[in-house]
Order: structure tokens, then C-alpha cells, then sequence
């Protein structure tokens, strides 16, 4: 199975411009590349498709390149966004790609990061006039379903003019560094052909060998959008995401999105993913397509030492065990569990209401009667007991533990 092969396997290809000039670019080991916005100071689950595509392409004997948008970011792409980008400050632009370079070199460290800002930051008006401008007609431009979509409710020039920077990148590439593929989401494919297009102005059509592709927009069996939660987004910054929380999130997905997500997201090949699915049919509360989903996304994300964090969490919180934790893992469980503020002064009583751990004081008299409620590890039946007769975990919290894996934490605050 060659790459494109796998790749409609997997239903990671959407739109494809030459698949000839794909598998030349393969043979003879050219460059490939995919862009990332520096809009933000951690990429979240969204963005590991490209990122997975560059290792996929790495191991298919690409060179990939992953390019920071330090230039682009500084304008924003108006790629069917309903209204104009806030614009970033330049500082702020250079800090983010920074931090998201760290990010990426530690999740695909055989790929060779760039940042367009090299070529985007000494490019004059009167030099992108002459050099760029003069190659794109404006009815060709706007023609561009990224733009036409804009122009009644609003475009500025400096939007209007983004898809020839962002072209701009993949002529830079493809004569410096060798680059002939670029990779991008289904909302890029104009941006894309606008690259094709000028370096084919640029070198001659028929002597160009840049081809694109794009990857289908990835949402859930559902139609709900990927990586979003009632938390919010699932960033791989772990300070962030916690390395737990990241995990929870694909064991959390249902049979059908796992197994999609195997294909997306994985190295698994069909073979080994195919088994997985009949053993998940034979024995559906296995859950045997989720849990090798998380395990084998955050070991990639977070690497040995964060699967093995994330593993131990899931099991304390399952058997109940996270007051035997140590100082470090208990601190990540903390990050998971919901925090409510009680005072010090009050009782047994008042933590269980305040925490949600009962929904009035009939109910949480008959949890402590079946001695169901454990207050850092200790068993307690008196409603009367007061806060401040138990130590505190890190001089601030309470564990409130109801039944065998309901916890409850309480943040306490002093009056004195």
C-alpha cells in the first residue's frame, strides 16, 4: 500500500492536484510541508492530522517541514471565517511560535521547523508589489471562494492579499528547500492552488512539479466538531491539558469515533487496526479500541513518562485509590476533579453541600450512616465533625471521597 493508498484508507484525503507529481516528489525524497497559525501558546488536538501527516510522509521517505506562521499570523487568514481576525501583535506572534516550536520538536522531532517571518519580515510593499503582486490578476483572486465569500460582508486588503503570501511561502519553499508537496486542511485548498498556480507562473506550468493536498474537515460520527468538550479545548500542553485529562479524552470516545480515530490518528496499519475492531465487536465493554486509542495518542503527545501518569491516575480513580497516590500524582489529580471554596469554620455537613458530594442534609446523612463518606482517606459518620479537626492536604485541601469512586475536592479558606 503506497501512501496515497493508506492515506484514502485512513480518510485522510480529500483533494489531491497531480497524483503523479505526488509520487515522483516521494520517489526522489523532496520536501513536504504544512503550516501552523502561531495564534495561540499550545497547538490542541485539532492540529495532531498535520502533524501526524508529517511523520506519515517522513516515514514514507519525505523531507517534511513544519512552517510557522510568524509572517501570516501577523495578518490572519480569512480562509471562511465569517469576520476579520483581531490582529496580533508582533511580540505577541514571535512568543507563540516560539512555545509551539518547543511543543511540536518534542511530539516529531525528525522534522525540520521553519517560520515564514525569515522571508515574510524583509519583504518590502515596493518588493512584494514587484515580485509577488504582479502575478495575480484580480479576477482571479476574486474568484477565490476564501474570498468571495467575504466580499459582501466586509474584506480588507490586507485579507484580500493573504493567499499570495501565503503562496509566496510555497514558491520560497520549493526553490530553496526542495519543497513540492504542501499538506493542508479542506479550508486551505484555495490558498494551496494559489501556490500551484504562482510557481507555475514562476518557473514555467509545464515545468513546475509543486503538487497539494488537502485533508477532509474531521468531525465526529455526530456531526459535532472534533476536540471540542464541555471543558473546552484539549490542548497538548500538559500545564494546560493534563496528561490524564488527555487520555480520558479519547477513552471517553464512543466505538465508532475510535475506531475512525485509529485510522486518523495512529501509525496502526489496517491489519492490526482491523483486528482491533472484531475484537471490540466479540467484547464491546472491553472498550479495547479506546484504550488503545489513548494510550497510543498520548504516548505519542506525552511520551512514556505521561501515558504511564495517565495510566496510574485512571486506575486510582477507578479502584477508588487516589488518597494512596504520591505528592506528585494526587497534585494532577486535583487538576481533574471539581474544586468548590468552603470556610474552615463550618462541619462534615456543610463540606458535603458545598462540594456537591450530597444534595441536601438528608442525603448526606444517609451516606455517612452507610459510611460511604471519607474525608482524606478517613472514614466519617458524625455530620457534626468540624473542618478544621482535619489536616489539610498541602496546607489548603479536602478529599472528600463518596462510595467506592465519586471524589470531591474542597479548597479551604481560613477566616482568621
Amino acid at each position: 500500500m503506497n501512501l496515497i493508498e493508506d492515506l484514502k484508507w485512513r480518510g485522510l484525503l480529500k483533494d489531491i492536484s497531480n497524483e503523479e507529481k505526488f509520487l515522483k516528489a516521494q520517489k526522489e525524497h523532496r520536501a513536504a510541508y504544512c503550516g501552523f497559525d502561531p495564534t495561540a501558546t499550545s497547538l490542541h488536538v485539532g492540529h495532531l492530522i498535520p502533524m501526524t501527516m508529517l511523520e506519515r510522509f517522513r516515514q514514507a521517505g519525505f523531507a517534511p517541514i513544519a512552517l510557522l506562521g510568524g509572517g501570516t499570523a501577523l495578518i490572519g487568514d480569512p480562509s471562511f471565517k465569517a469576520q476579520e481576525r483581531v490582529l496580533l501583535t508582533p511580540e505577541t506572534v514571535a512568543h507563540n511560535a516560539e512555545i509551539i516550536t518547543k511543543q511540536m520538536k518534542k511530539i516529531i522531532p525528525d522534522v525540520e521547523f521553519m517560520n515564514n517571518y525569515q522571508w515574510l519580515g524583509n519583504l518590502s510593499m515596493v518588493d512584494y508589489l514587484r515580485e509577488v503582486g504582479k502575478d495575480f490578476n484580480i479576477a482571479y483572486l476574486l474568484a477565490k471562494e476564501i474570498i468571495a465569500t467575504r466580499i459582501q460582508n466586509g474584506l480588507s486588503v490586507t485579507e484580500f492579499l493573504y493567499t499570495t503570501l501565503q503562496a509566496d511561502d510555497f514558491y520560497q519553499l520549493y526553490v530553496h528547500q526542495n519543497c513540492f508537496v504542501q499538506i493542508g486542511g479542506s479550508d486551505q485548498w484555495g490558498n494551496i492552488t494559489s501556490g500551484l498556480d504562482y510557481i507555475g507562473a514562476k518557473v514555467g506550468k509545464k515545468e513546475s512539479q509543486a503538487c497539494g493536498l488537502t485533508i477532509p474537515l474531521l468531525t465526529k460520527k455526530d456531526g459535532k466538531k472534533f476536540g471540542k468538550t464541555e471543558s473546552g479545548a484539549i490542548w497538548l500542553d500538559s500545564q494546560k491539558t493534563s496528561e490524564y485529562e488527555f487520555y480520558q479524552f479519547w477513552l471517553n470516545q464512543t466505538d465508532e469515533d475510535a475506531f475512525q480515530f485509529l485510522k486518523f490518528f495512529t501509525f496502526l496499519d489496517k491489519k492490526t487496526v482491523d483486528k482491533l475492531e472484531q475484537e471490540s465487536q466479540q467484547n464491546p465493554k472491553a472498550k479495547i479500541l479506546q484504550k488503545t486509542l489513548a494510550k497510543e495518542m498520548t504516548l505519542f503527545v506525552h511520551g512514556q513518562s505521561g501515558l504511564e501518569k495517565a495510566e496510574k491516575l485512571t486506575n486510582a480513580f477507578f479502584q477508588g485509590t487516589i488518597d494512596q497516590l504520591s505528592p506528585e500524582l494526587m497534585h494532577l489529580a486535583f487538576k481533574s476533579l471539581p474544586i468548590s471554596s468552603v470556610t474552615s469554620d463550618g462541619n462534615v455537613w456543610d463540606l458535603l453541600l458545598e462540594t456537591h458530594a450530597a444534595q441536601s442534609k438528608r442525603e448526606a446523612n444517609e451516606f455517612l450512616s452507610a459510611k460511604a463518606i471519607r474525608i482524606n482517606g478517613e472514614t466519617v459518620i458524625d455530620g457534626n465533625q468540624k473542618i478544621q479537626s482535619f489536616p489539610l492536604i498541602n496546607d489548603e485541601y479536602l478529599l472528600v471521597k463518596r462510595g467506592k469512586k465519586r471524589y470531591f475536592l474542597a479548597k479551604i479558606k481560613n477566616l482568621n
